[in-house]
């Protein structure tokens, strides 16, 4: 079963083009066209990343649930940049934009990474 990879994540979002456009701006994502299905409402966007890591942002009335800050479900997304350089820089632009939670670190397992929060809210870790 060594083949075995995730082939994406989902995740709801209130505003799927801030969602679209923060991915896009500060991960470099490629986004493909929205798809939009009539009958359920449902809108998405596939956000492919360098590595090939796609991740899905939704949108749909009726999905509607606030966020907590500690709950029971994913935690959060990590995104490897490959140095603490990189890491550096990019939570600093993040900072100037608003998005810092917790600034570059090496925390008790060993990671550097800093965390940010996208536009609604959701925990993003960067990492070496």
């Amino acid at each position: 079963m060594s083949d075995i990879r995730i082939e994406h994540v989902a995740v709801y979002v209130h505003d799927l083009e801030a969602m679209r456009e923060f991915y896009q701006t500060y991960f470099g994502a490629k986004a493909n066209d929205q798809y939009h299905n009539p009958t359920t409402g449902l809108r998405t966007y596939f956000l492919t990343f360098g590595s090939g890591a796609r991740l899905e942002i939704m949108n749909r009335s009726g999905v509607d649930v606030p966020q907590q800050p500690q709950q029971v479900g994913w935690a959060h997304v990590a995104f490897s940049l490959g140095s603490r350089e990189a890491v550096d820089k990019l939570a600093q632009t993040l900072a100037d934009a608003g998005f810092i939670v917790s600034p570059p670190r090496v925390t008790g397992d060993g990671y550097y990474e800093a965390v940010v929060q996208d536009p609604e809210g959701n925990a993003v870790e960067i990492t070496a």
